[in-house]
């Protein structure tokens, strides 16, 4: 069994889709309202799962540590890392299957998730910051991992970003909510020079007690490091020293982690 459905503001159940044994399908007619959330149920603990919350965005494999999960729909006047189309008029198609054995087991980048929000403890990958530039959305931590690859601007969509407000000390964690085997880390960094500045150097600090000192350049590419494989549930991005003699300004576009479940 999965199944789907609209629930607002006092628990009101809004629509609900077709239910199956592998795929649920919802089509909502009706605009979304402030407070609107999709409630996505399985049949156990520890699915993972394909979900497309929105049809303008692509599809996201997410892991579900419980037999729920919920994503709040971005607020009409706070979505401007999102595109224009998305969550908008009065037709939306809603879709979420379980994942195949291959699409399990293949190599990935574990980190994407385009439908990771600030509210998000119910599946993963989820990412989370200590700061973020001046709490603007356009600076959140999940736009590190929402699979867009802009990096020539910043601000609103397509160029979101995780924006560190300067903070010599922001760290950035990346949280799998299960073990994972990891053996390569690309970042991509924000390149709107010369407004931005690049890091030089980064640490990973991994849960296991390792840790990776990333050299970094700058550079509009994503920026590969192979490392040595390690089982991980979560690692933190920090220790961030930017070039020296440039502006203020450094920021990560994209965050990717490959690797297999363990």
């Amino acid at each position: 069994m999965i199944k789907l459905k609209i629930v607002g503001r006092g628990e009101i159940e809004r629509a609900c889709g077709f239910e199956g044994d592998n795929k649920a399908e919802l089509v909502y007619c009706s605009e979304y309202m402030d407070g609107d959330r999709i409630v996505l149920d399985t049949d156990k603990a520890g699915r993972y799962c394909v979900v497309r919350f929105e049809d303008s965005m692509r599809e996201a494999f997410i892991y579900i540590p419980g037999r729920s999960i919920e994503f709040f729909i971005p607020p009409a006047n706070n979505r401007p890392n999102y595109s224009p189309k998305s969550f908008t008029g009065m037709i939306h198609y809603i879709e979420a299957r379980y994942a195949t054995d291959e699409e399990i087991s293949k190599v990935k980048n574990l980190a994407l998730n385009v439908y990771d929000q600030h509210e998000n403890n119910t599946f993963y990958p989820h990412a989370s910051a200590n700061v973020e530039t001046r709490g603007e959305a356009v600076f959140a931590a999940r736009n590190a991992i929402d699979g867009m690859y802009a990096n020539s601007s910043h601000g609103k969509y397509p160029y979101q970003s995780w924006g560190i407000n300067r903070d010599p000390k922001a760290a950035l964690t990346l949280d799998f909510g299960r073990e994972v085997l990891v053996n390569e880390i690309r970042l991509t960094l924000r390149a709107d020079y010369p407004h931005d500045n690049y890091w030089v150097s980064a640490d990973i600090n991994f849960d296991d007690g390792s840790s990776e000192t990333l050299k970094l350049e700058k550079s509009e590419k994503p920026q590969c490091f192979l490392i040595k494989e390690r089982k991980i549930k979560s690692l933190v991005l920090e220790k961030l020293i930017k070039a020296e003699g440039e502006s203020p300004f450094p920021a990560l576009t994209q965050i990717e982690v490959r690797g297999v479940e363990a």
